[in-house]
């Protein structure tokens, strides 16, 4: 073998064991706490949950009637502080109620209480 290829295997072993080497370790922002909503939905009718902020809806998930869900809201929409508001759209009713404006913080808690109607 020339000495040419020899270094190119070791290079590519070197190269593999660095690649090794940075798998599994999670990134920063991966340590960021989870934001969160507890859904105490006490109506009858199960309801799909949006987060609204800034005029975008994104739909965070279902809860179920008469039950508690606790929904995880997605990284990058909640910064260090976000003014938002929540709005349950219920599934097979035509009322859609919309939370007033709060403002959060990255890994808070949020607890969205749903009247019976």
């Amino acid at each position: 073998m020339s000495k040419t290829m020899k270094l190119l295997g070791l290079v590519a072993v070197f190269g593999i064991f660095a690649a090794c080497a940075s798998m599994g370790k999670p990134f920063a922002s991966d340590n960021r706490p989870a934001t969160t909503v507890t859904v105490d939905n006490r109506a009858s009718l199960s309801m799909d949950i949006f987060i609204i902020r800034g005029g975008q809806r994104i739909r965070l998930g279902t809860a179920d009637a008469l039950a508690t869900t606790k929904l995880t809201i997605p990284r990058g929409i909640v910064t260090e502080s976000t003014d938002v508001r929540f709005l349950a759209d219920p599934i097979g009713g035509n009322r859609t109620p919309i939370s007033e404006t709060i403002t959060i913080h990255e890994g808070d808690e949020v607890v969205l209480t749903l009247p019976a109607f």
